[in-house]
């Protein structure tokens, strides 16, 4: 039968340091600097088993950086269009008054009785259409016209920065009159001042009143690239003669701007009786949608949180591969080191002292694939926002909840093993070849 004292002086396997073998009852630094040497002693195989883990911990970050980005484009989008807006949204088709049938419909007389609410700033109401604009000899193609009313510039927080906007006047007699967008200027005119000039838009001549000041790009809308002019032209000229008869003067949405201070609650109610009594009908069988900005980022909030929890969910089944590997390879590490066990377990080594290292190697490649799928995690996420259509925004706390998800893999797979490792007889342990 092998002694002790055999055993202590039998030389080492390959796979196993002096150290370890001598090392007997050791601190925690120890216990770290003899883990690593037993993560580092096989790295295509530790590097193997940690993938699961990096792939995991990188999916989590990219997953939420693209869902984070999507709600950021939402909110951006929907509080761009201006402050303190609600929404009232109606359907296309015929209806009452105009169309014969059963439903009201909205329609572009609608904003002069919801401007006339106690608490409303403002209304702005309208209709685009792509068109072609012509200016001496510089041809647009596909240029947003935008028909709209008096308020647009408040309302949708649009600055003049030359000329004026339309006023009431000019909407009323379908003023052939154009602002035009500061971009939309200059690629028409260039250095010159449009101000007084004409613009061909489809067949229609209007004269340029005024300039845009430059507001950019709001979630899908270049601000600085459209064409505004009175929207009762636009439903006179730009809107086809067969839609005209069919949908008169229809919109699908009014924007009211709610005036600083006033009960957001109060003036949806007040808007909603206005409406029921112009329609004739209740309030409860009013067929519009009236919502303000924070509900609808609300809604949408809510559909890109089922889609993360979903992409989370995928993640998660990586990370949990990620886990699996760690359990095998440490099983396989048990039984490659089972004499190395047992000759410390010979010299004084405790269960405890063996189930921390085990434990501990289990805990650095969970934590060493964890920084690497960070790094991964943040490198994708950002190449992914740079060369996509999609948004990403990199959420500090995914990278906190991967990297912790991460030790927790490693700590909860790797407990089998190291308890594994721990209840070795010493005696048997040394008698393993």
């Amino acid at each position: 039968m092998t002694t002790i004292q055999e055993a202590i002086t039998t030389p080492m396997p390959v796979e196993s340091s002096p150290a370890t073998a001598v090392s007997g009852i050791i601190s925690p630094v120890e216990i770290m600097r003899i883990a690593w040497e037993g993560v580092v002693r096989n790295k295509i195989r530790s590097l193997l088993t940690m993938l699961g883990v990096i792939i995991g911990v990188a999916a989590v970050i990219i997953m939420i950086a693209i869902s984070a980005g999507t709600e950021a484009t939402i909110a951006e989008r929907i509080s761009g269009l201006g402050a303190n807006l609600v929404f009232i949204q109606g359907g296309f088709g015929p209806g009452r008054p105009g169309g014969g049938g059963n439903t009201p419909q909205l329609v572009f007389d609608d904003t002069a009785v919801i401007g006339n609410v106690v608490g409303v700033a403002g209304t702005v109401v309208d209709q685009t259409s792509p068109v072609t604009v012509k200016a001496g000899n510089v041809t647009l193609d596909d240029v947003l016209l935008m028909g709209t009313t008096v308020d647009f510039p408040s309302v949708r927080q649009v600055g003049i920065s030359d000329g004026r906007f339309f006023n009431q006047t000019e909407v009323d007699r379908k003023a052939k009159v154009a602002v035009l967008g500061s971009s939309l200027a200059e690629n028409l005119f260039g250095e010159s001042n449009p101000i007084g000039q004409s613009v061909t838009v489809g067949t229609t001549k209007l004269t340029v009143i005024g300039v845009a000041a430059p507001k950019g790009v709001v979630g899908n809308t270049d601000f600085d690239a459209q064409l505004y002019t009175p929207i009762t032209l636009v439903f006179d000229k730009f809107v086809p003669t067969q839609f005209r008869q069919f949908a008169g003067d229809q919109v699908r949405i009014i924007y009211a701007q709610v005036a600083e201070g006033a009960d957001m609650d109060r003036v949806i109610q007040q808007i909603k009786l206005k409406l029921a009594a112009a329609k004739g009908v209740s309030v409860d069988d009013l067929p519009f949608t009236i919502q303000t900005q924070q509900d609808i980022i609300d809604t949408q909030g809510a559909t890109t949180a089922a889609f993360r929890n979903l992409l989370a969910w995928v993640a998660g089944v990586s990370l949990l591969v990620g886990g699996i590997g760690i359990m095998n390879i440490m099983l396989v590490s048990v039984t490659e080191r089972t004499r190395e066990i047992g000759i410390r377990q010979s010299v004084g080594a405790t269960p405890t002292d063996i189930r921390l290292q085990f434990l501990t190697e289990a805990l650095m490649l969970s934590l060493v694939g964890g920084l690497i799928g960070v790094a991964a995690g943040v490198a994708g996420a950002y190449l992914f926002g740079a060369t996509s259509d999609m948004r990403t925004v990199i959420v500090p706390d995914s990278i906190l909840l991967a990297f912790g998800s991460a030790a927790a893999v490693g700590i909860f797979f790797g407990f089998f093993p190291a308890n594994k490792a721990a209840q070795l007889d010493p005696i048997e342990a040394l008698r393993h070849e």
